[in-house]
């Protein structure tokens, strides 16, 4: 057998046995998920017994008392609540970071790197530590329970990720377009918008995308700054553990429910996800 054969062999040997690592580590990740959606159409006796029941009769009665058919609150004023706080702050985010990210990668500033270090050393603080500032802030500007403060601070918290982030995805955009664009008489915001964004758009998905996720599954500062008005969905989540018990098929429905919309962005950007993950990683 030649050593060409050899090593072809063991190339595919090392494949499959890094595929098969691939898949067992995506069943260990996904079997909590599946085991909460068929707990989630369980009754909640069913979902009680230890170990769980595969074979239980299927209901829908956790869904409905979510939805609140069983005279609960309505989950769709938190819903509403997350969406809007996550996807204006995605925005603004991005609207900051972009032209943040050019000034540090296509015309980079003196001592750039200290910049990003100076970004990065903001997410070092635990959040709880700037808890009680911000409180008091709030309360005496009257902003509590009010969703555009978190839009404010969604926007701060995931703005440091996203220079860092989009800084690598645009290193890689050629300047000799910018230089032609410049060339022809295009201003800096059209550049940003004509021919950066264009070229760096799987960067900017993954990027749009990471952010949403930590503004929509965001709780502490929702849990501390809003009560009626501005509740979120994991604030409103949170409301189904109470004195009287733990309801699990209540609680696994709800959370696959206030899951779906960043399982959904993810599915549909997953193809822009993968690109703007691997775009700053190989020169």
């Amino acid at each position: 057998m030649s050593s060409i054969a050899v090593r072809t062999r063991g190339r595919f040997r090392g494949g499959a046995g890094l595929g098969l690592v691939a898949w067992l580590a995506g069943i260990v990740f996904f079997l909590p998920i599946a085991w909460m959606a068929l707990t989630s159409f369980h009754s909640e006796t069913d979902a009680a017994t230890n170990p769980p029941s595969f074979t239980a009769a299927l209901t829908l009665d956790g869904y409905r008392e979510f939805f609140g058919a069983g005279g609960g609150a309505s989950p769709w004023p938190a819903l509403i609540n997350s969406a809007v706080a996550s996807i204006v702050s995605t925005l603004f985010v991005l609207v900051l970071a972009l032209p943040a990210a050019y000034a540090l990668s296509i015309r980079p500033v003196r001592k750039w790197t200290d910049v990003l270090f100076f970004f990065l050393s903001t997410k070092m603080l635990p959040v709880v530590a700037g808890l009680l500032p911000i409180y008091l802030f709030a309360k005496n500007a009257g902003m509590l329970d009010n969703i555009w403060l978190l839009v404010v601070l969604y926007t701060s918290m995931n703005l440091p990720i996203a220079v860092w982030m989009m800084q690598s995805f645009l290193a890689e955009v050629p300047v000799a377009i910018i230089e032609a664009a410049r060339v022809d008489g295009a201003k800096l915001p059209t550049i940003l918008v004509r021919v950066v964004a264009p070229i760096a758009l799987p960067g900017i998905a993954a990027t749009s995308l990471i952010c949403f996720i930590f503004s929509w599954n965001e709780l502490l500062f929702a849990r501390v700054l809003t009560g009626v008005v501005a509740e979120t969905a994991p604030v409103f989540l949170t409301g189904f553990i109470t004195s009287q018990g733990l309801f699990l098929a209540k609680v696994c429905a709800a959370s696959l429910v206030i899951s779906l919309p960043v399982l959904a962005a993810g599915f549909a950007a997953q193809d822009k996800l993968v690109q703007g993950l691997s775009l700053g990683a190989v020169k």
